[in-house]
């Protein structure tokens, strides 16, 4: 099959959060399938300068943009053999900052002008306008950036299957009415069974409502986004199009997440031989200049510091375990300014139990996921999440909220499960610091009993959730759209 894959972001290009690993990983593994998958995605200044040998494949006007002819670039992923086109439009795409805000924090005023074109040009390249003689049978679009690209082709009588996959629902690209006007789009798209969503435009709703199919990243989240609660307003067309969504679960490139060749490791190790883990967590410690004991648990968290993560809930929770000189925390992360001031004023509190980056450093992710002994995700809600899969494969039992798909990838050590032996972490449902606090009470006991925490630890590195499965079950549902 041949399928054009679209997002915001992809590693190692460039990356804010788990969609640039999916849309590096799940590509990667269609091509495996000896499929003929081609990725698309902004060419960004930092992208360039990381994306090895380019060549200049095509020069388009697209209908709406006259100030900006735009470049269409081939390459190959970097680390792959999947085949990269990158949208060089330098007055909307080369600039400071990550893909979506200027340095200071604030997001671009014109995004909607930036992945309007964006989803121009994947029209342009479904419907084989841009003279490259290579026409899709499906094209898969990720999130709201993209989420125009749907409805424009669903204009066409004669064009591919589309595919739009909601990574995340909190984020949904809404613009002023203005921006409606500034793309050219089809004025009777100004509606509610449209693009309007209380008085603005709602990129977002390209994807869900235009798509001949949508996926979610876990089973879970495809059933809470219906919900008022988890589906931020846009519960009831969700519900209207639940006859085409389904939740696949995020897999893990585990050539990139494998303690046993982790590059970023300063000592290897696997289930059979777990003496290196040691190493990493002394490691760890050293980098924080935490103390080096052994026997202390230490936590670890990586994560944008938004409310959705719930950190403000792992702050609160763990202070009382610092102050007592039960367990030491690392947090890496960056986001919400009032979180971070929190995060730091802790930190300064506990020099000696708290380490601190502000930041993301892709290294210090696999560090800590290596070196912590329990990884704390308190998210209020989570469609998939990935660290918690790293985390088990490392051999760091995870602690997670009951929520998307937290709940479909860790299975809780209550007396059941622990003697069954299937047991690979901790859950706990409420939203709350207490809850946070509870569960983490419940860790700290089976990590203070070596024989359980090792049978726990060996359980979680046992699980498999790599992207062959995930692949086949998009592959299964692309073939089912074309036929």
């Amino acid at each position: 099959m041949r399928i054009l894959f679209a997002s915001s972001e992809v590693h190692p290009l460039i990356k804010t959060g788990g969609l640039a690993d999916v849309s590096a990983s799940l590509p990667q593994a269609l091509k495996r399938l000896r499929h003929d998958v081609r990725v698309v995605m902004p060419a960004y200044g930092s992208v360039l300068d990381k994306a090895g040998d380019l060549e200049q494949v095509a020069t388009l006007q697209l209908p709406g943009f006259p100030d900006d002819a735009v470049t269409l670039l081939s390459g190959t992923l970097p680390g792959s053999r999947v085949p990269l086109w990158l949208v060089d439009a330098p007055r909307l795409f080369r600039r400071a900052g990550d893909p979506y805000r200027a340095p200071n924090g604030h997001d671009w005023q014109d995004n909607y002008l930036r992945f309007g074109l964006f989803a121009r040009l994947i029209e342009h390249l479904a419907l084989d306008r841009a003279g490259l003689e290579w026409r899709p049978d499906v094209v898969h679009c990720n999130d709201w950036q993209a989420g125009l690209a749907p409805l424009m082709l669903s204009m066409h009588e004669s064009r591919p299957a589309t595919v739009f996959t909601i990574h995340n629902l909190a984020y949904q690209g809404l613009f002023p009415r203005h921006a409606f006007d500034a793309l050219n789009l089809p004025p009777h798209l100004w509606h509610y069974q449209g693009l309007e969503f209380h008085g603005k435009l709602s990129f977002i709703k390209g994807g869900i409502g235009f798509a001949d199919h949508i996926t979610t990243v876990s089973p879970t989240y495809a059933r809470e986004i219906l919900t008022p609660q988890q589906g931020f307003g846009l519960d009831g067309l969700l519900n209207h199009r639940a006859g085409v969504l389904t939740g696949i679960l995020n897999g893990v490139d585990y050539r990139e997440w494998d303690p046993g060749k982790d590059k970023h490791l300063v000592a290897r190790y696997s289930a059979d031989d777990l003496s290196g883990k040691a190493r990493c967590k002394a490691a760890l410690q050293h980098h924080f200049k935490l103390p080096c004991h052994s026997g202390i648990p230490l936590l670890g968290h990586v994560g944008r510091m938004v409310a959705q993560k719930g950190v403000d809930l792992l702050l609160k929770a763990a202070e009382p375990l610092l102050a007592a000189g039960e367990a030491q925390l690392v947090v890496v992360g960056s986001g919400d300014a009032a979180l971070e001031q929190t995060a730091r004023n802790l930190a300064q509190r506990y020099p000696e139990h708290m380490g601190l980056h502000i930041g993301y450093s892709e290294p210090l992710a696999h560090q800590l996921e290596a070196g912590a002994d329990i990884f704390v995700m308190p998210s209020r809600f989570e469609p998939c999440g990935l660290n918690q899969m790293y985390s088990l494969r490392y051999g760091t039992v995870p602690v997670v909220r009951n929520t998307g798909g937290l709940a479909d990838t860790v299975v809780d050590a209550d007396p059941e499960h622990l003697e069954a032996g299937d047991a690979t972490g901790i859950q706990f449902d409420e939203a709350t610091s207490q809850a946070l606090a509870d569960a983490l009470a419940r860790a700290l006991a089976l990590y203070h009993d070596p024989a359980c925490w090792k049978r726990l630890m060996l359980a979680g590195m046992a699980q498999d959730f790599s992207w062959g499965r995930s692949a086949e079950a998009y592959l299964a549902l692309y073939k089912d759209l074309v036929s």
